[in-house]
């Protein structure tokens, strides 16, 4: 029996440093808010000039790259693994941000959102699966939404440094001080992760059993528990030589089915307006006759009950069920709509419309960051089996960054022609994705990664397990009691 606080601190280290993705990416994300009014200064003035156009065309660029950086990151992170493959990314993270920092015209500045969102959508799909491959069983969920954590965190930061940096600084040119600080994550990340070991399920899928087996050795405590994590390891990759590729993966009802899930948890995670509040938090406040200096401190508001959240997060996801979670998250999130789209019809005008309306939509950032977001990151690291898991991952992050760009595209356009009824119409969208959760979403706590692949492949299979599914719904809605005694994950 070797000591537990060693194994623990190489795992909290190499969440630590896996992380540093998620901070990037985080901060990449929310710091597009307090450059942008800069950057619509004109050239001589030190900003580039942005029209609206061309301010959609630079905000959006880097949700295609991400869209794109997602898909095909998660093939590589099969072929080189998951460690080598983000080490590329920190690398393509520090080129994005130096590029949108030094860029000097619009053309550049676009082509260098785009390079960053490539970093930032593999790093999406690529940390999450990290983390779960590495994390004991016992920890996996909380572990896994430090994921989480460290976006909201990287927003926050971001919020924060360009409120300050805006009122403290005197240059106009400090949006590209703003934008360089990404690279500072970037650096911390690819040097962090020479000094973490790569994920022993990827080096076992590739017939590397001794390096697995060095691996688990380091992050488990004891060697009963590495014995037994490698067997069920070297069990799966022996009913999976067989089944090589992605597209003949997909072969496979079951595979197909589970594909089709986390590509609607993309949609159901977007669908929120999570991003819609995070970008668009300034436009919705100045509707209601709020000043713009106002609306910058309000939006870190945001970025705090977003931190807040998430912590709370981390307490809830390993003492209640997934399915449960995410379904009580929506419903919150389908109330704020109402109330949000009620204070703008009703109270137009009045003084304490802003006030109302900031209340509904932190209501709303509370249950997407505490029972929604984490629970979609967390999902997309356990669903998919092990052969595919880095392609099926990205194609499921990929639709996720195209709902990203959706929703990002639609909001202000419907802001602008229908007004509160845009929240009323997010509310239906919320009440939909309620009832795909519910008829679709298994149960996913209490496994460990190789049970529930078998476990998913019954539930997901025609014949009998049609009637396993049925089954399976009808025991986790009536039985909380088996639920909750199940062990913690």
């Amino acid at each position: 029996m070797r000591e537990r606080s060693e194994a623990d601190r190489l795992i909290t280290k190499i969440v630590v440093v896996a992380t540093m993705g998620a901070l990037a990416f985080g901060y990449d994300t929310g710091v597009i808010a307090g450059a942008l009014p800069f950057m619509q200064h004109p050239i001589s003035e030190g900003g580039l000039g942005l029209t609206p156009l061309t301010e959609g065309l630079v905000t959006s660029s880097l949700v295609i790259g991400a869209a794109l950086g997602s898909l095909l990151c998660g093939n590589l992170a099969d072929r080189f693994g998951r460690r080598d493959s983000l080490m590329g990314l920190s690398v393509v993270f520090m080129i994005g941000a130096i590029g949108t920092g030094l860029a000097p015209s619009i053309a550049v500045m676009t082509v260098m959102r785009f390079v960053l969102g490539f970093a930032v959508g593999g790093a999406s799909a690529l940390v999450p699966m990290f983390i779960s491959e590495m994390a004991p069983p016992g920890r996996r969920g909380r572990l896994v939404s430090q994921n989480e954590m460290m976006i909201v965190t990287g927003q926050l930061v971001a919020y924060v440094l360009s409120a300050v940096l805006a009122r403290f600084s005197g240059s106009p040119e400090i949006w590209r001080t703003m934008l360089m600080i990404a690279a500072v994550p970037a650096v911390l990340l690819g040097v962090g992760l020479i000094f973490v070991p790569r994920s022993p399920r990827w080096l076992a899928s590739h017939g590397r059993i001794d390096e697995a087996e060095e691996v688990l050795t380091l992050i488990r405590s004891s060697d009963k528990q590495v014995r037994k994590e490698l067997t069920a390891i070297g069990m799966q990759v022996d009913q999976e030589t067989e089944q090589v590729g992605w597209r003949q993966a997909l072969s496979e009802v079951w595979m197909r089915r589970l594909l089709m899930l986390g590509i609607s948890l993309g949609f159901v995670a977007q669908f929120t307006g999570v991003n819609a509040f995070m970008y668009f938090t300034p436009i919705i406040l100045r509707e209601t006759g709020l000043g713009m200096q106002a609306t910058l401190i309000a939006t870190i508001g945001n970025g705090l009950v977003a931190v807040g959240a998430t912590f709370a997060a981390l307490w809830m996801i390993g003492r209640f069920p997934r399915r449960l979670t995410l379904m009580c998250g929506l419903a919150g999130v389908v109330f704020a709509h109402l109330g949000l789209g009620a204070t703008l019809l009703f109270l137009h005008g009045s003084p304490i419309e802003s006030f109302v309306a900031l209340g509904f939509i932190l209501f709303a950032l509370l249950f997407i960051q505490m029972m929604v977001s984490p629970l979609y990151w967390l999902l997309m690291s356990e669903l998919f089996p092990m052969r595919v898991r880095g392609a099926l991952t990205g194609l499921s992050v990929s639709a996720q960054w195209l709902f990203n760009a959706t929703v990002a595209f639609l909001f202000p356009v419907l802001l602008h022609a229908i007004g509160p009824g845009t929240f009323f119409a997010f509310a239906v969208i919320n009440a939909i994705s309620l009832a795909i959760v519910a008829r679709f979403l298994p149960e996913t706590k209490g496994r460990t990664l190789e049970q529930l692949e078998t476990y998913l492949k019954k539930y997901f299979s025609d014949g009998d397990g049609a009637s396993d599914r049925k089954e399976a719904l009808l025991n986790i809605a009536g039985d909380k009691k088996a639920m909750l005694a199940h062990k913690v994950v």
